[in-house]
Order: structure tokens, then sequence, then C-alpha cells
């Protein structure tokens, strides 16, 4: 590692690790980091990844970060909306979500903060997330870890958690497959138990940092240091992927 890099790319390399393996799958990212890790994991590790503009087209070469299909990027195929639930149903997607509360088992809500029946905060309502979590494997990335986000229990259940998808048996954990969470801070995983755990903790960045910032007890005992860029790792998200920056707006510094 010869060049330094941001925290920002240290968080899309490790977000990018985490489409590893997953084959032919439509890749489903929500937010800035997410978007520029799924196109650096088509552009090295996993060319197999199918990606989408965002709206109705597949892309065998996507367009950077804030271009459409229409200004840039190759378009291979058409997908009306409706195929997408068809898709997700099979299991061939896997999705990086966003998350406003995760609590230890990775149940996730974006629905609305407080009581649902008078909210203090309305969200985007569930949207996709049960569907997500009960079809296939779903990660999340959280780009300002408070113990506002990571709480011990969440509000509303719009993402299904380890232990809710257990108890329900059948249909509902047949197919559910929580990956990883991954922050500003570190990258977390889950244990036989299905707690999240710390897999790895940022360069710069201490296990007490994170437990800190963490509404519950987080289990350390095998976490390593995140992996940093390569040099081509950094090339292709400065000059290819996301030359206007946009992952600085996410991960300031």
């Amino acid at each position: 590692m010869t060049m330094q890099c941001t925290r920002a790319e240290v968080c899309v390399v490790a977000a990018s690790d985490s489409w590893r393996g997953a084959g032919e799958v439509l890749a489903h990212a929500v937010g800035a980091v997410p978007a520029i890790s799924v196109r650096l994991a088509r552009l090295t590790h996993s060319p197999d990844l199918v990606l989408s503009d965002g709206e109705a087209f597949f892309m065998s070469d996507p367009p950077p970060l804030g271009k459409t299909a229409a200004e840039a990027g190759t378009v291979e195929a058409w997908t009306p909306y409706r195929e997408v639930f068809d898709i997700v149903q099979s299991g061939r997607r896997r999705s990086m979500m966003g998350a406003s509360q995760l609590d230890r088992y990775g149940n996730q809500n974006i629905s609305c903060i407080g009581d649902w029946r008078r909210p203090a905060r309305q969200l985007i309502g569930v949207r996709g997330a049960p569907g997500n979590t009960v079809n296939h494997r779903t990660n999340y990335w959280v780009p300002k870890h408070s113990p506002r986000v990571f709480v011990e229990q969440v509000d509303v259940v719009s993402g299904v958690g380890n232990d809710r998808a257990r108890a329900a048996g059948g249909a509902a954990a047949r197919f559910h497959d929580l990956g990883v969470v991954i922050t500003e801070l570190a990258v977390f995983d889950y244990g036989p138990d299905g707690a999240l755990r710390i897999r790895s903790v940022h360069p710069g960045v201490t296990v007490e940092e994170v437990r800190h910032a963490t509404g519950f007890a987080v289990d350390a005992s095998t976490a390593t240091e995140t992996r940093m860029p390569t040099a081509e790792e950094l090339r292709l998200i400065r000059e290819v992927i996301d030359p206007m920056g946009l992952r600085a707006r996410e991960v300031p510094g």
C-alpha cells in the first residue's frame, strides 16, 4: 500500500468484499458507498454480478455515480418493475440496505421512530425490507455509527433479524441470510447465536470506540483490522467509478 486513502475508501473496499462469491445475482445497493462498492466488485473479483441503473435497465458497463444510463454506461437489458419481485422471490438478488435502527440480532427499522401508532418521526416505511430479508442475503450500510442506530430493541421491525426468523421457522427461516453490517467505524458479522459481533475495526479506530458507539454489548474476541485498499482499487474508485467524490458525502474526511 503506497497511496494514502480516506475512511470512505476503506468502507468502500470493505463493502466490496461483501459481494465476493455472490455469483450471477442482481445487486441492490442503497447509498453512495454501497453503489461504489458493487461497481468495484464487478470490475475486480465478481464479474458475474448483475448491475442496474437503479431504475429499469441492467448495465454491462454501469455509468459512474451521478450519471444516468442515458448519459453513460452500456445497457444490456430492460426489466419492468414487476419482474423485480420474481427476481427477489427466486433468491437471484443480494442487497445492501440502510438502517435507521438495528438491534443485536439484526432486526432493522426504516419505518418510524417511537410508537408506530403515534410516531415521533416518520421514516420511509418498511419498503422491501421484509421480502429482502426472507428471500436472499441482506447486508447493511450505516454511515453514522451511534447508539441511536444500534439499539437494544428496534421500534418497528422492517427487516427480519436472526432471532425472529429462527422463532418463526418455516418459510421465514428457509432463505433468511443476514451477511455483514458495515459502518464508518467497523465491520460486523453474526455469531453462532445470531447476535452481532465485531469482525474488524477500520484503521485508526479502536474496539472501545466501537463499543462506546453501540447501544448493546458486542463481542470483539475475534476482531481484526479492516484491510486497506490496493492501489488498483483506489484508481478505480477515484478515476472510474466515483470521480465526483460522492463517497465523501457519506463518510467525510
